[in-house]
This record gives C-alpha cells, structure tokens and sequence, in this order.
C-alpha cells in the first residue's frame, strides 16, 4: 500500500494538535480517497485559519481522530509493507502520534528527496513545486492550497514527478540522508553562502545553534558542517 498523506493542524506550537487529515491510498489499480476534520480539544487560533480556512466551528461536532475513519484507515495498514509518502513527513507522523498514531512502515519525504534531485530550485515549499515543477499540468481539478487532501494530491503528482528521476527505493534512501545546505533561505543574511558566513559572522551561526532548537536538521547539519570547515 502507498499512502499519500498531509495533515493541517490548529498552529505550530508544542500544544497543537491535528485538525485535518487528506489521504490518498494506492494499491494495485484501487484508489481510496479520505478527508477529514477531526477534534482533538484544542482550539484552532485565526492565524492557523487564516492558512488552512478551517474554524473553531467547523471542527465543533468532528469526531477524536482515533474515532475517524483516517485513523481506522492508517491503523489498518500501518505495517512494514506500507509506504507512507509526504512533504515534511515527519511532521505530519509526529502530529498524528500526538493523536495515539505511531507508523511502522517505510516513509519518502519529498521535501527532502527534492533538496536532493533538485537542488537548483530556488525554494522548496509544496506550492512552489508545485509552479515551478509545472505538476499543475497533472491536476484534473482545483486544488486549494493548505487543503490537507488537495496538498495530498500535490505530494502525489510530486511523487510521480521524483520516481522519473530515481526508484521507489532510492527516495526512501534519500529522505533519511542529510542535505548539505549552501544558502539562507530566510534571515538577514538571506541568499548569502552559509560558508562565507561561517568565515565572517561566525557567532551569529554559533548563536542559531545553540537557541533556536527546532532548527531544520538539514540546516544544523550544513551550519555545523561549514563551522568545522574554517575552523
């Protein structure tokens, strides 16, 4: 089984939880598609509604995600067999496992597999990709960005787009491997080379490390690389 999966979530905080789950199962020749919005007693704030268009009202009546039918989906097939493919999928599993989800099958981050294939893209958000790649062309429908099914859809047609570039087996690989940053994406030294600002502003990369602790691990490991390389 392959499962395409993204989630949405009542913010970014430690407290948040999962509000919304897209799933796309493939086997065979069978497509399952599920969407739904679940409620896991947390309140969704205006800024994550303001993203993902989901209120405090629709999630009124929803259902715990243990009792929906994407968990009782996810549960059916959460073995060694299955493949679980998303954008930053890690996040999207620790969300669920928040929710009493714990994945025990074979995951492909296309966020990271495309740092790798393709790392002349400028940026690398699903809805740039999604332009920039021209999966658009695949869509046989509106998609609506943050929509946790419309962005399970991208991730698939992101798939299929990677799979032309390397085997099934090579982006498993590939999304445990780190990715060697060169450039900040964000920040005042935005667009500049991480190893020149290693050579020049040296404490400010000692500082990133030491107190932003949810830094990207791609990045903490370019930083770190690039420090013991003027050292």
């Amino acid at each position: 089984m392959l499962i395409f999966l993204d989630v949405e979530t009542t913010g970014l905080e430690e407290k948040d939880m999962v509000c919304s789950v897209g799933i796309i199962g493939v086997e065979d020749d069978e497509n399952i598609t599920i969407y739904e919005l679940v409620n896991e007693g947390k309140k969704i704030l205006p800024q994550a509604s303001s993203v993902n268009h989901i209120t405090n009202e629709m999630l009124k009546n929803q259902p715990k995600f243990k009792d929906s039918k994407a968990y009782k989906f996810l549960e059916k097939h959460n073995d060694e067999s299955t493949t679980i493919v998303g954008h930053n999928i890690k996040f999207d599993l620790a969300m669920l496992e928040k929710s009493g989800f714990s994945f025990k099958g074979e995951i492909i981050d296309t966020l990271r597999v495309t740092k790798h294939l393709i790392p002349e893209c400028e940026q690398f958000s699903l809805q740039f990709l999604r332009y920039e790649l021209k999966l658009y062309k695949q869509e046989k429908e509106q998609l609506q960005a943050h929509n946790a099914l419309s962005d399970a859809k991208i991730v698939k047609n992101l798939y299929e787009y990677l799979l032309d570039m390397a085997p099934k087996d090579k982006l498993a690989e590939l999304s445990f491997k780190k990715v060697l940053i060169t450039k900040f994406e964000f920040g005042k030294h935005n667009g500049r080379y991480i190893e020149e600002i290693a050579m020049i502003d040296r404490g400010y990369l000692e500082w990133m490390l030491a107190n932003i602790l949810d830094l990207d691990e791609d990045l903490r490991y370019s930083i770190e690389y690039y420090l013991e390389g003027v050292s």
